[in-house]
């Protein structure tokens, strides 16, 4: 019988934390669509893997058999994978770096030239990725390396250097009321429609949503996106506005959006992030450039505010 590694992955994730919510969380997938994977890891078996009651989810006798071993096949197989994938980046010398929207800002392209000369002959191939994976491939081993907006889980197994830190920004249709405003109190938005991204986005949900700052006042959700274009049209139709970086308001210029600085949330972080177990020459001389670039942006721009 074959089964799927991926649902394997699943299984492992909620014997570990014994929840769904959490375990859906940490995999970046819905809650219902996590309990439908675990049914069809328990159909394809034939036996029951878990009881399930208010306090959670406990593995059943079969579900404790299966996770004695389950975690070793995991670990070997993804041992195997990260060693095939090491050897076609070295062998076509092509590092794959994963992002979700505008990766390290301007910086990004000054980091790719760095890199460069670090690496003469290597060439970076950068792979966007929709917003219900705001680990860009990461976790999944699409990429060697990621370009992201934090948060990262904790439980991700990733080393994870802050790169940039930014205001976040509020996005809204040009039409709002608030629009004529030159600074917006977030306490003001409370009760707006805001444009979310998936649910399996989990905590990048829930950050970009100021969930955790919002003084116990519930989120509205007036549209999901998926990516940045759907993300400009919902606001742009009215059916939401959103906290976003400052850099959105360079890098996605609309007439029909207009973006503010907003007080009373925290600032956005862009971060490198490398698989905590990878040990790598490309990917060490990218987190180099990344740092030296970035430390030297930051650097140019404290002396010129201060000038």
């Amino acid at each position: 019988m074959d089964v799927d590694t991926r649902l394997l992955r699943y299984f492992a994730m909620v014997v570990e934390e014994g929840n769904l919510t959490r375990a859906a969380a940490r995999l970046y997938i819905s809650q219902p669509a996590l309990t439908k994977q675990i049914r069809q890891l328990e159909a394809q078996l034939g036996v029951k893997l878990f009881v399930r009651s208010r306090a959670g989810m406990a593995p059943t006798e079969a579900g404790e058999a299966l996770a004695t071993h389950a975690g070793a096949v995991l670990t070997a197989w993804e041992n195997a994978l990260r060693v095939t994938r090491a050897v076609t980046t070295r062998a076509t010398r092509t590092l794959r770096v994963g992002f979700v929207a505008s990766a390290a800002n301007e910086y990004t392209q000054l980091i790719i030239a760095d890199f460069a000369r670090r690496r003469p002959g290597w060439r970076v191939q950068m792979r966007q990725t929709e917003w219900t994976d705001p680990t860009a491939g990461l976790a999944i081993g699409d990429v060697d390396v990621a370009l992201l907006r934090l948060p990262v889980p904790a439980q991700s197994g990733f080393d994870v250097e802050v790169l940039l830190i930014e205001p976040r920004w509020i996005a809204l249709p040009a039409g709002h009321y608030l629009a004529g405003e030159d600074r917006i109190r977030f306490q003001d938005l409370y009760d707006e429609p805001f444009v979310a991204t998936p649910a399996e986005s989990g905590e990048w949900r829930d950050y970009w949503l100021a969930a955790d700052e919002r003084e116990d006042h519930p989120v509205r959700i007036g549209a999901v996106a998926h990516h940045p274009d759907e993300w400009l049209n919902a606001i742009a139709h009215g059916q939401g506005i959103s906290l976003t970086p400052e850099a959105t308001a360079r890098f996605y210029q609309r007439p029909d959006i207009v973006y503010r600085p907003v007080t009373g949330v925290s600032h956005s972080l862009i971060g490198v992030a490398r698989p905590h177990t990878q040990r790598d020459d490309a990917v060490d001389a990218f987190v180099l450039s990344c740092r030296a670039v970035c430390r030297a942006g930051s650097l140019a721009a404290s002396l010129t505010m201060d000038s």
